[in-house]
């Protein structure tokens, strides 16, 4: 007798997990990411407060921070570290999260999720069209920058230590490294 295996969708995920879960479903895994170290939740604030500035002077939408559902699919749920929701793109947003492809998205790596950010993640983004995809690793102070073009990730900007990152997307955006990755 042939066993059968559980298809996770995002309403099991609400009823089997408590709200506050950190957790995200691809290709029916669950990944349930440790607490952030206080060096990401840095990284995290400081671009997160840049990029809100800058969204919010220039009309453009809404930044959001984890944890906040991303719901690409009904198997597919990310819980992103910031996300840009452009104005065109804010009917997405419900009571769920947002459900639909983000315009830019980024995360910030740490040892443990390595892999599932820059490998995982970055095909899945770029697949399903994720215009910008921004990794920042604090370890390296590394701040990549990836632009869909032609339905393919292209670097649009590499920055290690000192120097500024911009936006392909965000036209005028840019920042530091010495401002995100700095206390």
């Amino acid at each position: 007798m042939e066993t059968l295996e559980k298809i996770w969708t995002y309403e099991m995920l609400v009823t089997e997990f408590a709200p506050e879960t950190r957790i995200e479903l691809l290709d029916n895994e669950i990944f349930m990411p440790p607490s952030p170290s206080p060096d990401h939740q840095r990284t995290s604030r400081n671009l997160e407060f840049l990029l809100y500035e800058f969204v919010r002077k220039n009309k453009l939408g809404e930044v959001f921070d984890a944890p906040f559902d991303v719901i690409l699919s009904n198997t597919k749920v990310v819980q992103p570290d910031i996300v840009l929701i452009s104005t065109k793109n804010l009917p997405n947003i419900t009571k769920r999260g947002y459900e639909g492809i983000p315009d830019l998205i980024v995360e910030i790596i740490s040892p443990s999720t390595f892999y599932h950010d820059s490998v995982t993640k970055f095909r899945l983004y770029e697949a399903l069209g994720v215009q910008e995809y921004w990794l920042l690793e604090p370890a390296n102070k590394v701040i990549e920058v990836f632009r869909l073009e032609n339905g393919k990730y292209e670097l649009h900007c590499f920055v290690v230590e000192t120097g500024k990152a911009t936006s392909k997307l965000l036209q005028g955006f840019e920042v530091e490294a010495g401002e995100i990755f700095g206390a």
